[in-house]
């Protein structure tokens, strides 16, 4: 959509931020009206990700009119409300292209912009990255100051913690934004949120500490300026902060919504020496009523009608391999009170809620934090009990030692069900799930095992939970394939399954592009192979595949180097079974937003490019013959 000058005009003097500076501040009001307005017009067409957005309106505006961006390092975490930022430093136009092919990057990318100081994608990074930009600047000595945006959920992560541990250890400038807005993506749990609950709620008055005191000087009554609630009264006015006993300078919480408030606040906060930690209260979807109301599910939206205020109703079809994968939780449950789930805070995206609601006691959502949902399924399964750990392929990344030591090392039977394996699309480079069986097929004890289509899934599940070891099922982002579910059964551990037999060259599929592959063996007259397993092989059938073909195509939605290909590469070298392998799969590279299909398609894993890859390889085999 083009850019409307007559609609935004303040907006349009606020090209990049040098230009909003020059704005006198009695017209940011409106310019923070016009770039909420903007944001909605915008994503309500293009897609993305929404409410948290919407949230940090007035701190975004506020942030870099106060700061000397980019000279001043602003980071944000995760990023999922990186789009008023994007809008405001240079990227307006662009923003409704984003997460899309070769459009605007979902999150905050160093490569696309110099005000994207860090990259980021995955939540509880910015303090940790902030804390080595703030001791460089410290060392430069040119007064340059670090700004970490953090949210409430974010913030539950142990790395968060390690990071401020050290910061305040080691006394560096840096300025630390609590963005309270009682929500992440689903709504936060644990300790950590029921402390500044209580934090809101406590009734110990006591004074100010002098740094405190020192940055609201010359500010109205500090009764006025919190009379929103009284939970933020008696918030300003304890001393004792877990985040003081950490070392930093805290002050808040502050309405987050006022913007003569956060500018006032970041001016003063500007200037303090050492660590400090500013706490305000925002709302999710601030100024749409539709996901003011309902944060979760306006989190991330697809296209919508934005004067109706609802989302599109699915459009039926196949279920999802995250609903497959919940009904099976509450059919394994129903019989099984020993299954304990687990989900690091992605209950509704993992399809859990279902089971949430029904099998409250056997659930449990552990905030962001992911090694932490890993160790603590260990335990539960020394303690006889048969964990589940519910767990996007990116986001195990951030869990491997965990999975090595505590579970694998200990062949402790733990289930994991990794969804979004494979390409995911929009959400970019940060969020596909590209290599999840490299790092997984090294690993002794595991057993690791790829669905063809829904019912497949449901059956692996069903094997890997009944098995006395780890096991991992991995599977797509998406619908299913409309086959028929069938009743429970339990696959033979390391079995795969002839789908098609054809001549000379025999596909091995991995996963969920078997549909992909059956239409290559069609039309190649080649043999097609549904592996199912990752990990152990099936050696029988791949060496009665070598001797009797003389080509084997291996097919796998995950990066080449180290995947399920590499795997039969060393089985036949081990077995001195020297015959041309041609693998298939994701390039050594990080792949970028765009829809799943059209990422297939680029990399040739969509039919046609599977199908060009084989007649390629095999008419150059043959004429160097």
């Amino acid at each position: 959509m083009s850019f409307d000058t007559a609609k935004y005009p303040t907006l349009a003097l606020a090209v990049d931020p040098p230009e909003l500076r020059l704005l006198p501040q009695d017209r940011l009001p409106q310019l923070c009206k016009e770039l909420r307005q903007y944001l909605l017009d915008c994503v309500s067409v293009s897609s993305g990700h929404f409410a948290s957005g919407l949230g940090v309106i007035e701190l975004t505006v506020a942030l870099h009119y106060v700061y000397n961006t980019p000279f001043d390092n602003v980071i944000w975490d995760v990023g999922h409300q990186a789009y008023p930022h994007k809008i405001l430093t240079g990227r307006r136009e662009a923003i409704s292209k984003i997460r899309q092919k070769e459009g605007l990057h979902p999150f905050p990318c160093r490569e696309e912009s110099q005000y994207d100081v860090l990259s980021v994608g995955h939540s509880s990074t910015s303090i940790s990255a902030g804390l080595g930009m703030a001791v460089a600047a410290e060392r430069e000595g040119k007064g340059r100051r670090t700004v970490c945006v953090i949210g409430d959920g974010a913030i539950t992560a142990g790395m968060a913690f390690e990071a401020m541990n050290h910061a305040g250890e080691i006394d560096t400038d840096m300025l630390v934004i609590l963005n309270d807005n009682e929500m992440s993506i689903s709504e936060n749990v644990g300790g950590l949120n029921n402390y500044l609950v209580k934090l809101l709620s406590s009734k110990c008055y006591a004074t100010l500490r002098d740094n405190g005191k020192k940055v609201f000087e010359g500010l109205p009554p500090i009764k006025e300026l919190l009379k929103r609630t009284e939970e933020h009264l008696k918030g300003m006015v304890i001393p004792g902060t877990l985040f003081e006993e950490l070392g930093f300078n805290y002050i808040g919480p502050i309405e987050g919504h006022d913007l003569a408030m956060l500018m006032s606040t970041l001016k003063k906060m500007r200037v303090l020496k050492g660590p400090q930690l500013l706490h305000i209260m925002t709302q999710k979807g601030k100024g749409y009523t539709p996901a003011e109301l309902d944060p979760i599910s306006w989190h991330a939206v697809p296209k919508f009608n934005l004067q109706a205020g609802a989302l599109p109703k699915s459009k039926g079809g196949p279920p999802t391999y995250a609903k497959i994968f919940g009904d099976w939780l509450c059919e394994t449950a129903a019989k099984d009170d020993r299954l304990m789930a687990i989900t690091p805070a992605m209950c509704e995206g993992s399809g859990m809620v279902r089971f949430s609601r029904e099998y409250p006691q056997q659930y449990f959502d552990v905030a962001i934090a992911e090694q932490h949902a890993v160790t603590f399924a260990a335990g539960l399964a020394i303690g006889g009990y048969k964990p589940v750990v519910a767990i996007y392929s990116t986001f195990l990344q951030r869990a491997y030692d965990q999975l090595i030591h505590d579970v694998a090392i200990q062949k402790l039977p733990v289930l994991f069900a990794i969804d979004r394996a494979g390409l995911v699309g929009a959400d970019g480079q940060t969020h596909q799930g590209a290599f999840d069986l490299s790092f997984m097929r090294c690993i002794p004890n595991m057993v690791i095992m790829a669905p063809s289509d829904e019912n497949e899934c449901r059956q692996m599940l069903h094997t890997g939970y009944l098995h006395h070891a780890p096991v991992a099922v991995r599977y797509p982002r998406g619908s299913g394939t409309g086959v028929e579910l069938q009743s429970l059964q339990v696959f033979p551990i390391g079995k795969a399954i002839v789908r098609r037999t054809g001549e000379k060259i025999a596909i091995l599929s991995f996963g969920a592009l078997l549909p992909q592959a059956q239409q290559v063996a069609d039309k190649l007259n080649a043999t097609l192979v549904d592996m199912r397993f990752i990990k152990p092989l099936d050696e029988e059938l791949l060496l009665d595949m070598a001797a009797s073909h003389q080509l084997l195509v291996t097919l796998e939605e995950n990066a080449i180097s180290g995947g399920a290909g590499s795997g039969v590469n060393e089985l036949l070298m081990a077995k001195r079974k020297l015959l041309p392998i041609l693998n298939i799969g994701l390039p050594d590279k990080f792949v970028s937003q765009g829809e799943q299909d059209e990422i297939r398609s680029e990399y040739g894993l969509d039919a046609a490019g599977i199908q060009r890859q084989i007649e390629t390889w095999w008419e150059f085999y043959n004429h160097d013959k």
